[in-house]
């Protein structure tokens, strides 16, 4: 079986990225357009704002799968066909980086959980390539940033080179322009 094509789109806060990927995802004429989302509604404004996107969603023919941490769980709801985007990795990231900080035990601090969550990040993206048509994997570009969490940033430029690498086209966005590098 061959793998649907992946694209990694990523670039600053505000870029355009999702915007590029839903249109890039509509264009892969998958039997189904789904939107995999990685946000979490932590405080009121984020889930007005989660609300207000699965809303616009729903209205343009999108499939949504809310899956803020282990995105292998959603491979079971993807069929084959599909056209598949999912945002973000830097949303994702955080969630299970910092998962356990309720009850003082991040998975960040704990030896091996990060490397399992990887193994099964990879695992699960190539899984979901060979069930869908298409996928898209947008992520936020912070590693231009001021240092602010050494780990957060290692494994955000692991997975962004592990993600370049896989893809079959590799785009950052500045300023609403999609700009081709791989």
């Amino acid at each position: 079986m061959v793998p649907g094509q992946l694209t990694f789109i990523s670039g600053g806060v505000r870029s355009g990225k999702s915007a590029y990927a839903e249109t890039l995802v509509r264009g892969a004429q998958g039997k189904r357009n789904v939107y995999i989302a990685s946000g979490v509604a932590r405080d009121r404004e984020m889930a007005e704002r989660i609300a207000r996107h699965r809303k616009d969603r729903a209205q343009d023919g999108w499939w949504t799968i809310e899956q803020p941490q282990q995105l292998s769980e959603a491979l079971p709801l993807i069929r084959k066909n599909d056209a598949v985007l999912w945002d973000c990795v830097t949303t994702w990231l955080a969630n299970e980086l910092y998962e356990g900080f309720e009850q003082g035990s991040l998975c960040a601090d704990t030896p091996g959980c990060m490397e399992r969550k990887w193994q099964e990040l990879k695992t699960a993206i190539d899984s979901i390539r060979m069930k869908a048509v298409y996928v898209a994997v947008v992520s936020n570009e912070l590693l231009d940033e001021p240092l602010v969490d050494q780990t957060y940033q290692e494994w955000l430029g692991k997975i962004h080179q592990w993600l370049a690498s896989s893809a079959d086209e590799a785009i950052e966005m500045e300023n609403g322009l999609a700009i081709r590098r791989k």
